[in-house]
């Protein structure tokens, strides 16, 4: 699943629990196995469309062939709806992975258009402590702590792109993804592909303790923000970086874990219940999922909504 800067089970067994399971019917879609006259009919499709919905979701299709062509799109897409939030996310993932594009100057314009999203200065770490940057190191942290959310705006990226791909489903010769189900498997696989950041820097400069105690309080600080993000991936690496700062023998410790076991849980348990084995029960759950994650924000809301739509317990059973 493309999946980068995991460094521990816990954040891997999340993410493949809230990304994977949707898509484990159409396994072939994570893997790149693109049928390219589809993919190059679509492109064309969205790209003549001109709105920013469709210039976004057509840079992230076109994202792993060619990063200059998606990072163009992507400044079209924000410029023709900047006030658009996850939008204005897109665009700054797609310009962490473009060589030709000011990284910098992207992180800055995502934070006007969202200037209480810590995840917007993320991308900014690799750089400095590529280059070892110690006191930007700090800054960055810092920067992040004094925000109030954390938010990689998964649900209104996977919602915009299964809704561009349907809108030009009918302006392509070619016979592919054309259930609900097919199309929401294969979203949700490339925004996990290509949308979400790596955390491997943020863990790692989490990690190295020894510069200030200034780090160890903004580390506490964005691992608290993470843990209310809108995605699991978030909120496990937050759980993760708080767990390494706690004592080995604390209320704290024990709290983290027993929240990290329940956060597992409902993402499992929802999954399990939410993959229909009926051929015919599929498209009708995917426009169910589709419904709760257009109206609610966080990722976590909609497994305990699957849960409560199946009168399923929302905490996990305790252990002796």
């Amino acid at each position: 699943m493309y999946l980068r800067g995991l460094t521990t089970i816990a954040l891997s067994w999340a993410i493949l629990i809230s990304t994977g399971a949707l898509a484990a019917g159409n396994a072939q879609h994570l893997k790149g196995e693109i049928p390219e006259l589809w993919r190059a009919s679509v492109l064309d499709a969205l790209t003549r469309r001109a709105d920013g919905n469709s210039l976004a979701a057509a840079a992230t299709l076109s994202l792993r062939d060619n990063a200059v062509s998606a990072s163009k799109l992507a400044d079209q897409a924000v410029q023709l709806a900047p006030d658009n939030t996850a939008i204005g996310w897109l665009r700054l993932q797609v310009c962490a992975r473009s060589r030709a594009c000011d990284l910098r100057e992207t992180a800055t314009t995502a934070r006007w258009i969202d200037s209480d999203n810590a995840a917007a200065w993320l991308p900014l770490l690799p750089t400095a402590q590529k280059d070892h940057d110690v006191q930007e190191i700090d800054r960055i942290l810092a920067a992040m702590a004094q925000g109030s959310r954390f938010y990689l705006y998964w649900n209104p990226l996977v919602v915009l792109l299964f809704d561009a791909l349907k809108e030009v489903r009918h302006e392509t010769r070619y016979d592919y993804l054309n259930a609900d189900w097919q199309r929401l498997s294969f979203v949700s696989g490339l925004a996990s592909a290509e949308l979400l950041p790596a955390f491997s820097p943020l863990i790692d400069a989490c990690r190295d303790l020894s510069s200030s105690v200034e780090r160890r309080h903004a580390c506490l600080s964005i691992a608290k923000i993470m843990q209310k993000g809108d995605t699991v991936l978030a909120q496990m690496a937050g759980l993760t970086i708080e767990r390494r700062l706690a004592s080995a023998d604390s209320k704290d410790v024990r709290a983290i874990l027993e929240r990290r076991r329940t956060l597992s849980w409902r993402m499992s348990a929802s999954a399990e219940v939410d993959s229909p084995l009926l051929p015919w029960s599929k498209n009708s759950r995917a426009r169910w999922r589709l419904a709760r994650m257009r109206r609610l924000a966080r990722e976590e809301d909609v497994c305990i909504a699957i849960l409560k739509d199946h009168h399923l317990v929302l905490y996990p059973p305790k252990t002796e």
